[in-house]
């Protein structure tokens, strides 16, 4: 069995909340022993969902599966802000956002379907100078970052409940869910902050095939 995990294996993981990918990734190396295993693609600790984790040679596939198209749903608030935009960090900001109709939002959502350019969160794991942005916010520094072309294919609003309005959207690799959340804010002019995020898909790999992580541990077991 160790054997086959080293050679290479691609698992699809149903990542719970409060873990972040690497933690996932940990669980699975120490319950199958194996050397080397990584993830395709980070989900933040709050979100859920798929995560790609290959082991042994099936590593060398890891940028591949990471370029793939997403889809995610999950839901926004309107009306507050918080420094990570999600709920990691505490609000910040409070507006009224009562005069806020659906027809609103789904026009500031169609405003950033296409080919758009985003400026990541500073609460994220990309690296500048060597280190990673969300360290830097923790200890209250701001680094201005570049926008960056992404591509987001759908953006569709599937409910709307003042201040909670769910969503679809299907991206390209390096998209940021929380970045369209607080330029979907902006462009109400009433903040908004990310309050749920699921991943269903990655590619051809669907969150209905994946296995949650205390099944995986139970049914590799033995292996530890």
């Amino acid at each position: 069995m160790e054997e086959t995990f080293e050679e290479g294996r691609v698992f699809l993981i149903d990542k719970p909340p409060g873990w972040t990918s690497f933690d996932v990734v940990n669980k699975i190396r120490r319950t199958i022993k194996v050397r080397k295993a990584g993830h395709a693609g980070t989900l933040d600790p709050l979100a859920t969902g798929l995560l790609i984790i290959c082991t042994g040679k099936m590593t060398k596939q890891i940028n591949n599966y990471q370029a793939q198209e997403k889809e995610y749903t999950g839901f926004f608030g309107i009306g507050k802000t918080t420094p990570s935009f999600d709920l990691e960090t505490p609000f910040d900001s409070e507006r009224d956002c009562s005069h806020v109709k659906l027809e609103m939002v789904t026009s500031a959502a169609r405003a950033f379907t296409g080919t758009i350019l985003q400026v990541p969160p500073m609460h994220s794991a990309i690296r500048v100078d060597g280190k990673r942005m969300y360290l830097q916010a923790r200890k209250g520094k701001t680094v201005a970052l570049p926008p960056r072309e992404v591509q987001v294919s759908a953006f569709e609003i599937t409910s709307f409940e003042l201040p909670l309005v769910g969503f679809r959207i299907v991206c390209s690799k390096g998209t940021y869910i929380r970045s369209l959340v607080r330029d979907i804010g902006e462009a109400l002019e009433t903040g908004a902050y990310l309050h749920a995020l699921r991943r269903t898909r990655i590619g051809p790999f669907l969150i209905e095939d994946a296995q949650t992580v205390s099944d995986f541990v139970q049914k590799n077991h033995h292996s530890a």
